[in-house]
């Protein structure tokens, strides 16, 4: 079968936003690991590449068929309709990265979606009741996340209170287990968007009938493309979350990497997309708020907080723009 040029200019654009996303997401995952210690950065980056490329073959590709068959209608996107989405995505990801702002990832590619589809084929080409569960899984998992690191590092407490310092060394080597945990599902949630927007470009150009059958490919690209953007970090976003909430001890990393693992793995069996980096902030500011409410810095949140919110309808906006000017020009890709 002959492969358009549109086709592959989709699968070229997912695949930016799978190593962008890779690229900022890792901050996320080995931040606690470096700040507390437990692992010089490249080190951590590494184990945390490995470990994110294996997720999506091990986890299944429940997530990519809600991203890629749940938002928006295959029968009434275009490719290029497709390709601004995933521009106004990459655009809003890369301006938030530069300026070390732990933004959503995957709150940029379901505006970017939503902004495309609603400017190129209406509001019927959105899928609401499927666009409406998206959405409460990306803003109730960093609540979920910020209750279960509060209290995790409770138990953690009250478990160690007659422990001596030398507990410190069993936190710092017991990240090996948490981390990889929570890079495992890191590579298993995230991996799947890009693995979603590519079945979907598939079936929109007949290449695919449905998301039946994912081909082994696009899981294999994605899943390597993404580790390879966790690879080479995000110094910036590292810098963020490793140290500007507050200090961050080995115990705090610790507790902060199993309660996101916890979230993101419950949440990929179920088949919803979350933010990594909204589960490991809210994760980190739980365990942090749970040993002393003056212990973080509030604002540093507030920040972040208002990024989160601001990202759907900026990358949406970007999207539609994009796409309005392609119109405007008559310019067809």
């Amino acid at each position: 079968m002959l492969i358009s040029g549109s086709l592959i200019l989709v699968i070229i654009l997912a695949l930016i936003y799978a190593f962008v996303n890779g690229m900022r997401d890792s901050s996320s995952i080995v931040a606690t690991m470096i700040s507390s210690r437990a692992f010089h950065p490249r080190v951590a980056l590494g184990i945390t590449a490995i470990a994110e490329f294996f997720g999506p073959f091990l986890f299944g590709v429940t997530v990519a068929k809600t991203i890629g068959g749940d938002i928006v209608a295959s029968e009434t996107m275009s490719l290029q309709a497709l390709m601004v989405g995933l521009a106004g995505a990459i655009l809003w990801n890369l301006i938030t990265w530069f300026f070390g702002i732990p933004s959503s990832s995957s709150h940029a590619l379901i505006g970017g979606l939503i902004g495309a589809a609603w400017i190129s084929s209406g509001f019927d080409a959105i899928k609401m009741s499927g666009l409406v569960k998206v959405l409460l899984a990306l803003f109730i998992s960093p609540l979920v996340g910020f209750v279960v690191g509060f209290l995790i590092l409770r138990l953690i407490y009250l478990l160690a209170q007659r422990a001596t310092p030398h507990i410190n060394t069993f936190f710092k080597r017991s990240q090996i287990i948490t981390a990889v945990a929570l890079a495992f599902s890191h590579g298993t949630n995230d991996a799947q968007k890009t693995i979603g927007i590519i079945t979907l470009s598939l079936i929109i150009s007949g290449s695919l009938a449905d998301f039946s059958i994912i081909p082994f490919w696009v899981v294999l690209v994605s899943a390597g493309v993404m580790a390879t953007g966790t690879a080479l970090g995000g110094w910036r976003l590292i810098r963020t979350l490793g140290g500007k909430f507050y200090k961050i001890r080995p115990v705090h990393g610790f507790a902060t990497q199993l309660t996101s693992g916890l979230v993101i793995l419950t949440a990929t069996a179920t088949g919803l997309p979350v933010s990594t980096s909204q589960v490991v902030s809210s994760a980190i500011i739980g365990v942090g708020a749970s040993e002393r409410f003056g212990k973080v810095r509030w604002r540093v949140a507030s920040d972040i907080l208002t990024a989160w919110i601001v990202t759907i309808p900026v990358s949406a906006f970007f999207s539609a723009g994009l796409y309005a000017v392609l119109r405007f020009f008559n310019i067809s890709l």
